[in-house]
């Protein structure tokens, strides 16, 4: 074939290099203001942009599925995670994946910022992903001996868990500690007080944890 008629060989571009560019974009203050000229920007062609995102709130959507895959892929690598208790799995998630958030907040504050509704649809991918997690964990749960109203109760106990998450979320948000050491104490008596809510022992750590939200919430002036 002559060389006039050969095509360029296009070097391949995942969702993690399109997500990267945006955050770049975003943080230097060059935020797109639509696919073409984000597509533009960056080298490629619209279609090649549509094949792998539907519009540019698909990417920021998607940058909170990486965030879990990155810290899910994280703690599996640990050697004692197998043999972990679910609690201490699911602590160990949590405290992973708000080092990630960490690791990127300023991106994720641009994201939620106002931390509203219509700012937390962006969470839906990471819901799923989520609620799938916590639904593989080994949690001591009582038999209901029927089948819908155990899958009922599975799905109670996942939205519950799902809800945490955002507390959490929505605490670390607005944390400015240093190091942001009272989210970590907020993640710690949150899952406490769960864990002895689900075992019905729940007195001491619930009212624990209401007395630390109701200082961070009510601080002295």
């Amino acid at each position: 074939m002559p060389a006039s008629q050969k095509t360029k060989k296009k070097i391949a571009i995942s969702k993690e290099d399109v997500v990267e560019w945006y955050m770049n974009d975003v943080l230097d203050g060059k935020g797109p203001m639509n696919v073409h000229l984000f597509a533009k920007n960056h080298g490629i062609t619209e279609d090649e942009f549509y094949q792998l995102f539907g519009s540019l709130v698909a990417i920021e959507n998607h940058f909170f599925e990486l965030i879990f895959d990155k810290t899910k892929e994280t703690i599996q690598r640990s050697k004692p995670y197998q043999d972990y208790s679910a609690r201490e799995k699911l602590l160990g998630f949590y405290f992973t994946f708000f080092g990630n958030l960490t690791s990127n907040r300023s991106f994720v504050l641009h994201l939620l910022k106002p931390y509203r509704l219509e700012n937390l649809r962006k969470l839906k991918g990471l819901h799923k992903k989520f609620t799938a997690y916590v639904n593989e964990l080994d949690f001591e749960k009582v038999d209901l001996k029927y089948h819908k109203l155990n899958k009922a109760k599975d799905m109670a106990i996942n939205e519950a868990a799902w809800l945490q998450l955002l507390s959490v979320m929505r605490f670390w948000y607005k944390d400015e500690s240093p190091g942001f050491e009272k989210t970590d104490i907020f993640i710690e008596k949150l899952l406490t007080a769960s864990f002895d809510l689900m075992n019905t022992r729940p007195m001491k750590s619930v009212t624990d944890l209401g007395k630390f939200i109701f200082k961070e919430m009510n601080p002295v002036s």
